[in-house]
């Protein structure tokens, strides 16, 4: 989830932020091996990505997390920053969710998507793990999914940001590392 150019990539407006974690901690290339072991497995891949239509009418004003967006001209829908980056990108058939906030289920397709396909267990990964990672935990949990938190597939702004959502997300979803994850469990 919003593992995307604005965010993750050093070159993006918030490489700063998240692209030395990511880098260091190897989370795209262990990020793509999972979602290589799902596909083989027959598992559905999914992408929640944020973004804003180009005249920005969706995006919050008053959002500490959102407000700057139209100001700074990043999670523009249609353009490389909203795109997933390459080293994880989707494959034709792969679900692509756009959200307008912080959750993944919020005014999204996400929720009557995961319905008709008749999921039951969502594994979770992403930026951050404080943002659209516990949310999306969170709000799995109060819609009856079982939620998986592979936690060195995501990455908070801060190395204490991640651990602490972490431990708050223990108490709605699973967390594991990603070489545990059984997708035939």
């Amino acid at each position: 989830m919003d593992m995307m150019n604005d965010l993750i990539h050093p070159d993006g407006p918030n490489g700063a932020t998240y692209a030395p974690t990511i880098a260091r901690e190897k989370i795209l290339e262990r990020t793509a091996e999972l979602i290589a072991r799902a596909r083989a497995a027959e598992v559905r891949v999914g992408y929640v990505r944020v973004g804003f239509s180009p005249d920005y009418v969706q995006c919050p004003p008053n959002s500490p997390v959102f407000s700057g967006a139209r100001s700074r001209g990043i999670f523009k829908l249609g353009t490389w920053g909203t795109e997933v980056h390459a080293a994880i990108a989707p494959l034709e058939g792969d679900l692509d969710i756009v959200k307008h906030r912080v959750s993944p289920f919020y005014g999204t397709s996400l929720e009557p998507t995961l319905r008709a396909l008749g999921a039951q267990r969502l594994y979770l990964t992403g930026v951050s793990t404080n943002g659209v990672v516990h949310t999306g935990a969170r709000e799995a949990h109060d819609r009856d999914y079982e939620a998986v938190v592979v936690e060195d597939c995501c990455a908070g702004a801060t190395d204490e940001e991640h651990r602490s959502a972490l431990f708050c997300v223990k108490r709605f979803a699973k967390v594991q590392p990603a070489a545990e994850v059984d997708f035939a469990a």
